[in-house]
């Protein structure tokens, strides 16, 4: 049987944001991948990944920037939603163009990255 041809990749971003270099590995990642023409689905999730979703951080590096460059190039943001209630964040505070999604569509989306043999990165 012939191998899959890669076209999508799914990001998981799960570790704090300004105290670990995956938020800038992971963004490099999606535009990379993405100037390759390749689909790109990032997933921010846990109560630390899904800070990288809430507009208006200060800071270096310039996240919410950085995730808009994304966006303006196709990347689709998604933010899990239990693990923005549990610290509080609620979905008028995501960066424009950044989703809300429910945990069991995290879920969902491992299970069918993983079934059409796509790649799938967690950091």
């Amino acid at each position: 049987m012939p191998a899959k041809k890669v076209t999508k990749v799914l990001l998981f971003l799960k570790n704090m944001v300004y105290e670990s270099t995956s938020p800038m590995e992971m963004l490099r990642f999606a535009k990379y991948y993405r100037k390759k023409g390749l689909d790109v689905e990032v997933v921010l999730w846990g109560p630390m990944g899904v800070i990288l979703a809430k507009k208006g951080k200060h800071g270096t590096p310039p996240y919410d920037e950085r995730v808009k460059e994304c966006i303006d190039m196709g990347v689709k943001f998604k933010c899990c939603e239990l693990a923005s209630a549990m610290i509080g964040f609620k979905k008028d505070e995501l960066i424009e163009g950044v989703e809300m999604i429910e945990s069991f569509e995290v879920a969902d989306l491992m299970q069918q990255y993983c079934k059409e043999g796509q790649l799938v990165i967690n950091l």
